[in-house]
């Protein structure tokens, strides 16, 4: 017969007390004093993450975007992402740690080593446990420690409110921007009728010769870094990269418009129509392209069609020939919304 002190609850039925260690009690067991005060404490944690959350909202209300601190070794940084990275970070942490610190000092402290048993329990064993989940649930002291019910319940339920906020962030419209919807931004590029194509990352224009059959070239928007530099953003690269690949014009089976290509060469939308990863996978025997995020695969052959994967919608097309001094140029805009589906587009 294992001697229990007063103060720990027996073992659960069908368990083994160790009997080999001398079981220590806390401080919190024998002395209510150490009790109320660890209660205080885990209290006062959860209170420190309610307002931790509070300050994170306020200062993302409050403090101006273009403000810098300077922090040694960092330098410069924004203070406004300081804030809100240091107030949500505190106030998960404080949750986390106020549960720790009511795990260790006041729930039950019992060591104990259950046999294994049968996968499938018989059923006086599943009310059996269905019993030790209502003990272990009146243990705990949920019911009993009611400034801690309290505290933690008021710093659980602000925590989702710092992600609310941040959803602002989802949609903040440039100026250009300001005034229209979001599906008629998200359906436009900077593509328009005798805009060169070039290079990304040499940023050169593109000549018919430059891509030899079985060749792929990632193109942009020759004004792209103006519109990047004016705007502040990566916005219009992410609608408008491309990719250039040629093949022979006897392989073309289909294009989404009428001579769209030049000699072969097709120009398609760089962004998988699934959930938006840059594709530049391209196999020249089977003219297809993969994504490597999720394997959807479009044959360039065949109008950018899906032919694998679980992208819904095939990669558009953009119509390209050639300006006088004998570049390759877009004839006008994506007839098709690039990139993933969203709700308004038809």
């Amino acid at each position: 017969m294992t001697d229990l002190s007063p103060h720990q609850p027996p073992a659960p039925p069908g368990s083994i007390p160790h009997a080999d260690v001398e079981h220590r009690l806390r401080v919190t067991d024998t002395d209510p004093k150490a009790a109320k005060r660890a209660e205080r404490q885990v209290a006062s944690m959860f209170l420190l993450s309610v307002l931790f959350t509070i300050l994170f909202v306020v200062s993302y209300i409050g403090i101006d975007k273009t403000t810098t601190i300077y922090i040694p070794v960092m330098g410069e940084v924004g203070a406004l992402q300081v804030a809100l990275g240091f107030t949500l970070g505190a106030a998960i942490f404080l949750i986390g740690a106020g549960a720790i610190q009511w795990a260790k000092k006041l729930m039950p402290d019992v060591e104990v080593v259950q046999q294994r048993h049968d996968q499938v329990s018989p059923e006086a064993d599943t009310l059996e446990a269905a019993g030790q989940y209502e003990r272990g649930k009146e243990e705990s002291g949920f019911a009993r420690y009611r400034m801690i019910r309290r505290t933690m319940i008021a710093a659980m339920a602000l925590f989702p409110i710092p992600l609310v906020i941040m959803l602002r962030d989802l949609w903040v419209p440039t100026p250009d921007e300001v005034g229209k919807s979001p599906a008629d931004i998200l359906s436009t590029t900077l593509w328009h009728d005798g805009l060169r194509i070039v290079s990304d990352g040499t940023y050169r224009p593109v000549r018919p010769e430059d891509l030899p059959v079985g060749g792929l070239i990632s193109g942009v928007p020759a004004d792209l870094l103006e519109v990047e530099e004016a705007q502040g953003n990566l916005n219009a690269r992410g609608k408008a990269a491309i990719i250039l690949i040629r093949m022979d014009p006897a392989d073309i089976r289909s294009q989404q418009g009428d001579g769209w290509d030049y000699q072969g060469i097709l120009a398609y939308s760089k962004i998988c129509t699934h959930v938006g990863c840059p594709i530049a996978l391209y196999e020249q025997r089977t003219h297809h392209l993969l994504c490597p995020c999720h394997q959807s695969t479009f044959d360039l052959a065949d109008s950018g069609e899906v032919v694998f994967g679980p992208a819904a919608r095939r990669m558009p097309q953009l119509p390209i020939g050639v300006d006088e001094e004998g570049f390759i140029v877009a004839r006008s805009d994506f007839a098709e919304p690039v990139g993933p589906s969203f709700w308004e587009r038809g």
